[in-house]
């Protein structure tokens, strides 16, 4: 499990369409930080009300106790897109996969939801969208590899219905 989640973000069996996600995921993500940083702190051009920075403040160990939920509750949970088929991958229909299909990214677009609220950077929040635009690209390509090549996801997928926030998507 450990060794799984731990290993780097381009491995032999993972789907092409996810390593040009990761390449392009890796970019945006460390640029996205430094321009919060830049906008909060060095530019200062964002002038937010502290009330939306104490909202992001919880939002993010929110964010990061669902995906701890996630994590726990599924072994096979990890940074790449492939079938582990050589540790017996399974449908995971329990904790948080019995409310929504992607719960670790539920988790991380509540914490990336945050990041910008409590660093008060409004231009962190407009460069949000493209980060959530890629990540919802990348359930499509995920939910592809696992209808293929993992047996119950699809009927996993009539029962658990909502992918990403429940009653919406």
């Amino acid at each position: 499990m450990c060794k799984e989640r731990m290993s780097g973000p381009f491995q032999k069996d993972q789907v092409f369409w996810d390593k040009v996600f990761i390449a392009f995921i890796i970019v945006v993500w460390f640029s996205w930080l430094v321009l919060m940083a830049l906008d909060a702190k060095r530019w200062g051009l964002s002038d937010m009300p502290e009330a939306l920075k104490y909202a992001g403040a919880v939002l993010i160990p929110i964010g990061f106790f669902i995906v701890w939920l996630t994590f726990r509750e599924n072994s096979f949970a990890a940074p790449v897109i492939k079938i582990q088929e050589e540790r017996g991958q399974r449908v995971i229909s329990t904790g948080p996969y019995r409310i929504v299909r992607h719960p670790m990214y539920a988790g991380a677009t509540l914490y990336m939801i945050g990041m910008p609220l409590l660093l008060g950077s409004w231009l962190g929040l407009i460069v949000l969208p493209l980060i959530l635009g890629a990540l919802t690209v990348r359930i499509f390509i995920e939910e592809a590899t696992l209808r293929k090549g993992l047996p119950g996801y699809a009927q996993y997928a009539a029962r658990v219905r909502y992918r990403l926030v429940p009653g919406v998507w």
